[in-house]
């Protein structure tokens, strides 16, 4: 092989992983949103969300799930679970939920990517500031190729799947507390 056919493989080559890659997306709030839940109560009460941990996602970077859109996604999922009356922006709810991402586990390549997140959840009560649960909770899921060809797509829907999941099992934890 002369060096011109070698460059102008190596060529072809880095153009068919620019194709098949892509750019990076962050993960968008409208996916994380959880649909169906399994709740053990409902409370009368109100509820702000806070999130922290979060990364914004740069150009090169891997599929990232900011502070913003894991709160939006959070919110409205607990809106459509119905788990709190009345969910504030700001202050005056009578229960604070601050849940902290605290790692995004994901693959650099493969067919099937599995993304693991681990989130810290704690909610307290507004006026005393008592802690009333702080739960790590653990999900993980995998988007594999026949739901997305491109890699960084695959990887989106993981790290959208994984951070969807870990929604719900946090509104199910907290459905489980005896609030008053």
């Amino acid at each position: 092989m002369t060096m011109n056919s070698f460059r102008l493989s190596f060529l072809c080559l880095l153009a068919s992983w620019a194709i098949l890659s892509g750019c990076s997306t962050p993960a968008t709030s409208k996916s994380m949103v959880v649909s169906t839940f399994s709740l053990q109560k409902v409370f009368p009460y109100s509820v702000s969300v806070n999130v922290l941990g979060g990364k914004e996602t740069g150009a090169m970077d891997k599929s990232q799930i900011s502070n913003e859109a894991f709160m939006q996604a959070i919110t409205e999922s607990l809106y459509k679970s119905g788990l709190f009356s009345e969910i504030i922006h700001g202050k005056n709810a009578d229960y604070l939920l601050n849940v902290m991402i605290f790692d995004l586990t994901q693959p650099s390549f493969g067919l099937s990517f599995t993304v693991k997140m681990e989130a810290v959840w704690s909610l307290a009560h507004a006026d005393s500031k008592k802690v009333i649960m702080r739960e790590s909770i653990r999900s993980s899921f995998t988007a594999t190729m026949g739901e997305a060809f491109a890699a960084v797509t695959r990887l989106r829907l993981a790290t959208e799947g994984a951070a969807q999941e870990n929604i719900r099992l946090g509104i199910k934890k907290l459905s489980q507390l005896n609030l008053q």
